[in-house]
């Protein structure tokens, strides 16, 4: 919901921190990589309930999310370099709920849970749109620039980044925390779902079937 007013404030910080590493020669998806190895250091952090130093391993792949994105366009986009990124964000996603679980099971373990399958909604939502999308050649009139058709909700990268923080600032309240953010992920992947159908409908009503040809 937030990503198209967050995007364009980012992207000329991201564009000169992509022009540094295209001058030393480090790729998309070395960055990709190295983000995801910062964000895997998340969950032993809230495993010991380090909250800050979990904090700041979110905020560093999240830097690294973008900034693979940018150096991407600034040298060669690909396929297999989109299909990379998203699929390690999904992981990362579900890693962060699943540290606060082993941080406090008692406490959290049901709620993030919750969270966990709300992911599972989004994203399966999300993918199963985009691949459908492609092959009826849907386009992305909102990001150009995604590799994947990006369609839009209420729980998208920026609210994701904004509940992770909150999680890590205030820990004590991860159950309604997490419960109000999984709530909104529901209404998104519903969202999601019956405005793709609609959308695939339209699609295929518009494209002559071959026996009509």
């Amino acid at each position: 919901m937030l990503d198209r007013y967050i995007i364009p404030i980012i992207k000329k910080p991201l564009n000169i921190a992509a022009k540094l590493c295209v001058s030393k020669h480090i790729s998309a998806d070395q960055v990709t990589w190295y983000s995801f190895l910062l964000g895997l250091c998340a969950l032993p952090s809230l495993w010991l309930e380090q909250y800050l130093l979990a904090l700041f391993f979110i905020v560093c792949n999240r830097i690294g999310d973008g900034l693979d994105g940018a150096i991407a366009r600034l040298t060669t986009q690909s396929d297999a370099g989109g299909f990379l990124d998203i699929s390690l964000d999904f992981l990362f996603y579900a890693l962060i709920p699943f540290g606060f679980i082993l941080a406090n099971p008692e406490q959290n373990a049901v709620w993030g849970a919750l969270l966990i399958v709300s992911f599972v909604g989004t994203g399966s939502s999300f993918l199963a749109f985009a691949s459908i999308a492609a092959k009826q050649n849907i386009e992305n009139p909102v990001y150009q620039n995604k590799s994947l058709y990006y369609m839009a909700g209420i729980t998208e990268g920026t609210e994701t980044i904004a509940i992770f923080i909150a999680f890590c600032l205030w820990p004590q309240h991860f159950p309604i925390l997490a419960g109000i953010f999984a709530a909104l992920c529901f209404m998104t992947t519903a969202n999601r779902i019956w405005a793709g159908y609609k959308t695939i409908q339209q699609a295929e009503a518009a494209t002559p079937r071959s026996d009509e040809l």
